[in-house]
């Protein structure tokens, strides 16, 4: 059986074209928790939070966040709170080994359900996402923002509520709309408490920017960002202009995740180069092996979403499979 070490050794190394900000100085914010920054208008309105480094290999969010503190943004109403999530896993990033940053317990993006929270369970992931839940228990509007391990299309992650969907086509970018329910082996902050709640009029998005360390992935964080903060009204489009890419955004397309695709042992591989958004025509096609079994699309124009082997393990979800959906 392979280690997860001889695996990463064999995959593709990305190039890091950003610089990994000093987010040092945001640590004392004024919220009473390092490295959150809120600012309130005072005039009544909603309150949007962007979070950066809810991985900490994930630098474009962290660009993003810095680069509008620097900036000074402020809220025309309600109020508008930055963020920065996993920082010590951020602080651990080591260039000859980036991947072993994404956390340094746990996912921190698989410890939002109510239960695990109010666990006595313990974990440096956990202990953040406890710090950061009063006030995001205050949010109305949540972007999260991430990126892949692979080179690949951004994506904006939806999650599978109409609100959802319907907030990621009002922004308008990315392209690539993905539907989807979550993982299995825990629940995102993308869907905590109100935010998967059809009923509550509370949103959030998690945005995949591309891959973690390529200059094009910057350029999407910030400019999704943007739009963001201006479909919710929070902030004024002439003070984030200078950080919205220029060309009109291209017409979206959405896509619905039928399955997960969850490894069951570390022999799993893929039967071609897939980095995302790849069409397989045919129904049956093997697409994968994990040890002795294939793995086969299950309709005709299946498309596969975010394949990688980088953080391979039993119960791991390796890609995802979806469809194209129509009537968006």
């Amino acid at each position: 059986m392979q280690t997860l070490e001889q695996i990463r050794a064999k995959l593709h190394d990305y190039p890091i074209e950003v610089t990994f900000p000093n987010i040092a100085e945001w640590q004392v914010g004024n919220t009473g928790v390092d490295y959150v920054h809120t600012f309130d208008s005072g005039v009544a309105g909603p309150h949007a939070m962007i979070l950066a480094l809810t991985h900490g290999n994930e630098v474009s969010g962290a660009i993003t966040v810095d680069k509008l503190l620097r900036a000074g943004l402020r809220p025309l109403k309600g109020r508008l709170t930055l963020a920065f999530g996993n920082v010590e896993a951020y602080r651990r990033f080591d260039s000859s080994a980036p991947d072993a940053s994404r956390f340094i317990d746990e996912d921190m993006n698989r410890v939002w359900a109510t239960e695990r929270l109010d666990s006595s369970d313990d974990s440096q992931e956990l202990r953040r996402a406890r710090a950061l839940r009063p006030i995001i228990d205050s949010v109305d509007f949540l972007l999260d923002l991430h990126s892949m391990h692979e080179e690949a299309p951004p994506l904006m992650l939806s999650g599978p509520l109409e609100k959802g969907i319907r907030f990621a086509t009002d922004i308008g970018v990315p392209e690539h709309v993905i539907v989807d329910a979550g993982h299995a082996n825990g629940k995102r902050l993308r869907d905590y408490d109100a935010f998967g709640d059809p009923a509550s009029p509370k949103n959030a998005l998690l945005i995949e920017t591309g891959q973690h360390f390529s200059i094009r992935s910057k350029d999407v964080a910030l400019d999704a960002a943007s739009r963001f903060l201006i479909q919710t009204g929070v902030v004024a489009a002439a003070d984030v202009a200078d950080f919205m890419q220029r060309a009109a955004p291209p017409a979206q397309h959405v896509f619905e995740v039928t399955q997960p695709v969850i490894a069951d042992t570390m022999d799993f591989e893929f039967t071609q180069d897939f980095r995302g958004l790849e069409l397989i025509a045919r129904a049956g096609t093997v697409i994968a092996r994990d040890g002795d079994k294939e793995i086969v699309t299950p309709y005709d124009d299946c498309v596969i979403i975010m394949p990688s082997l980088r953080h391979l393990g039993p119960g791991v979800t390796v890609m995802r499979l979806a469809r194209v959906l129509n009537n968006w």
